[in-house]
């Protein structure tokens, strides 16, 4: 049973986006979700209503379900999250060095073929996106 696949089926049935799903060793499963207007609390609440009925129905074995929205510091996992979030700043760590680095912090800027480029002060760096291990918007106030 892919419960990612599950989650997601489920999640996007309802309207709303898995923007990233979490499984610990110790039985916790967090659904991080998100729709263009915001998260309120009963989306919350109808999602984990319906997931608790799905997961039953798929005998799906966890001891926690925690949903939520993603934050204002969301993770950027998919090839749309970077569209979606261009021209917004980001903290990307990369798998391999790029230019000799690994931890970038900078404005998300075209994505081509896979590379994206992101704009730091005064410069860029092209990142492949199979090579990026973390990225997060970073909020501005």
């Amino acid at each position: 049973m892919d419960v990612l696949k599950l989650v997601d089926t489920t999640l996007t049935g309802m309207g709303y986006e898995l923007v990233d799903l979490e499984v610990s060793g110790r039985g916790l499963m967090r659904v991080f979700m998100d729709k263009p207007e915001g998260i309120s609390v009963e989306d919350c609440e109808r999602v984990s209503n319906q997931l608790l009925r799905v997961f039953t129905v798929e005998n799906v074995a966890y001891e926690r379900l925690e949903i939520s929205s993603p934050g204002l510091d969301r993770v950027l996992k998919k090839e749309t999250d970077f569209v979606r979030f261009a021209g917004q700043k980001v903290k990307i760590k990369s798998r391999m060095p790029v230019n000799g680095g690994k931890n970038f912090v900078g404005v998300i800027g075209e994505l081509k073929n896979g590379v994206l480029q992101l704009d730091l002060e005064g410069s860029s760096v092209a990142i492949e996106l199979s090579n990026i291990d973390k990225a997060r918007l970073v909020p501005v106030f």
